[in-house]
């Protein structure tokens, strides 16, 4: 009986976040203004008036950069909890295992300074 009911936690907060998520989507299709005018299909600047076309061309160093900090900031995100209970579970296995995953880590920022990445044109 008691399995059951923790399922029935579970499905409780499932419901409710679809419930969210469904109540997020529809309530501002009901409440927003409908517009048909000239201005409707203009790129939106934040309510200032565009200048110029929204398809303008970036150097691909920008988007380059843009991955590589995002890639480490995820795996950051993955190594700070292994940091915090690092006393908890420490074993030579552990030692190794962090150390395998920051090797990795300083191949991948090496790669990326010998490509020229973090050199600004």
């Amino acid at each position: 009986m008691s399995l059951l009911s923790d399922y029935a936690y579970v499905f409780c907060f499932l419901l409710v976040g679809v419930g969210f998520v469904i109540f997020n989507y529809f309530i501002p299709l009901l409440l927003s203004p409908k517009s048909l005018g000239e201005r409707r299909h203009s790129t939106y600047e934040s309510g200032e008036v565009p200048i110029g076309s929204a398809w303008v061309q970036f150097d691909i160093s920008y988007y380059l950069f843009a991955l590589i900090f995002i890639a480490f900031d995820v795996e950051v995100a993955f190594l700070f909890p292994t940091l915090v209970v690092f006393r908890e579970m420490a074993s030579v296995t552990t030692l190794i295992e962090l150390s395998i995953f920051l090797i990795i880590l300083s191949f991948a920022i090496l790669y990326a300074w010998r490509k020229g990445l973090f050199e600004w044109k």
